[in-house]
């Protein structure tokens, strides 16, 4: 549904939400949000840091990936992955923002020393 500034972008797993206008990139509007989203290229495609999962592939409310996208994420774009940096919004869309590596490591060796897991830890 069209609002009446632009469009609503949901982030999961935070569920924070962000209007903005047609055409504003995904990596804008998570920064807008307060969405940490790592990037080292600027924007540029280049480090595909910027990787997000797009709920719904087929009615994802971002523009189609052009060369540079394709090119860099290959089959992944099947499986909804897109580039922050690249992907624009085109009406209202739901992305799932992948858990920092480190902070997920981090996170299964607490959850193993709670469960007293002495193999797991450091």
């Amino acid at each position: 549904m069209k609002r009446q500034k632009g469009w609503v972008v949901t982030f999961r797993p935070d569920g924070r939400t962000i209007e903005v206008m047609h055409g504003t990139p995904l990596l804008e509007a998570a920064r807008k949000a307060g969405v940490a989203l790592t990037t080292r290229c600027g924007g540029k495609a280049g480090c595909l840091m910027c990787k997000v999962k797009v709920e719904d592939q087929f009615a994802a409310g971002l523009q189609p990936p052009g060369d540079t996208e394709r090119h860099k994420l290959g089959s992944l774009l099947d499986e909804g992955v897109r580039l922050a940096c690249q992907a624009a919004v085109w009406s209202n869309v739901t992305v799932h923002i992948p858990e920092d590596p480190l902070k997920a490591a981090v996170r299964r060796r607490l959850e193993a020393a709670r469960r007293g897991d002495e193999d797991e830890l450091w």
